[in-house]
């Protein structure tokens, strides 16, 4: 017989450690953790794509996705942008900080399902934060899937995210293609918004194509319609979405898009079971 996973009680909060504050761009952090003290460290494993349940005592608590993990330092990453009260309570804790953990939670991305096929990876701003340790895997994982694009923009060259990872996916085999908003002195690349990046791609197989896509939810919205547009059937997208989300565990119904729970159901969904849902406005 199989031995069961141990079991995690959603509920519990774990005291964890910032060991490391990296700025990443103006209002972006991404923030080293680890657990204090050593405890709960053998129990704890996320998927690309999970979040954790983030609380700083006295300002409240949020849900933030895996942006990376440590192995060497047994500790995992998340990149966090000044939003809120909990985000900027967390920003001022500080390198030797403590606050609490839940987690993780969520439906990670499938890459597992993906392995044989492309593989196109879409991101808008922040949106790149949760598909980083999927990038991460399907690097050490070459070997499994076919061809691997990055399409990425932010609103300005200096809110791209992870630059000096670029080179680095780019000798992993990625074909890495940025776009930015707006213009700044210095910039040569491309102006535009993300959707269009999809025009750099040539010869796509597009029933063997698998796309995940994350980002504000009006790029998610275009960038699906433009896979859409090239063949891409709609369950070979996936997008992750974001709710507020207070429980984790599909409890409070505060992350509700239509049928959907997204601590629960997500928030990592196949587009063809959340598009009716995203072109709803204001939902």
């Amino acid at each position: 017989m199989t031995p069961s996973a141990p079991f995690v009680d959603p509920w519990q909060i774990h005291p964890v450690q910032i060991v490391e504050a990296v700025p990443e761009s103006e209002g972006v952090t991404t923030y080293r953790l680890r657990y204090c003290g050593g405890g709960g460290k053998a129990d704890y494993a996320f998927q690309p794509g999970q979040f954790n349940m983030l609380y700083v005592p006295g300002a409240g608590e949020m849900a933030i996705s895996m942006s990376g993990e440590d192995r060497q330092a047994e500790g995992w990453l998340h990149t966090v942008r000044l939003a809120g009260v909990v985000t900027h309570a967390m920003s001022r804790l500080g390198v030797g900080g403590v606050l609490g953990m839940r987690g993780p939670f969520g439906k990670p991305w499938p890459l597992d399902n993906a392995q044989g096929c492309d593989v196109i990876v879409v991101a808008g701003g922040i949106g790149l934060a949760p598909l980083r340790p999927a990038l991460q895997q399907l690097s050490a994982q070459r070997s499994a899937y076919g061809r691997l694009a990055l399409l990425y923009g932010a609103r300005t060259p200096s809110g791209l995210l992870y630059r000096n990872d670029y080179a680095t996916w780019q000798d992993a085999g990625w074909q890495v293609e940025l776009t930015v908003d707006r213009h700044e002195p210095g910039w040569t690349g491309r102006v535009g918004v993300v959707p269009q990046l999809f025009d750099r791609l040539r010869g796509l197989n597009t029933g063997r194509t698998v796309v995940f896509i994350c980002g504000p939810e009006v790029m998610i919205l275009f960038a699906a319609r433009a896979a859409l547009a090239r063949g891409i059937p709609p369950q070979q997208i996936w997008v992750s979405l974001e709710r507020h989300m207070q429980c984790g565990v599909g409890m409070c119904g505060h992350c509700q898009l239509g049928p959907l729970l997204l601590c629960r159901d997500g928030p990592v969904v196949r587009y063809d079971h959340a598009e009716r849902w995203l072109q709803v406005e204001g939902l």
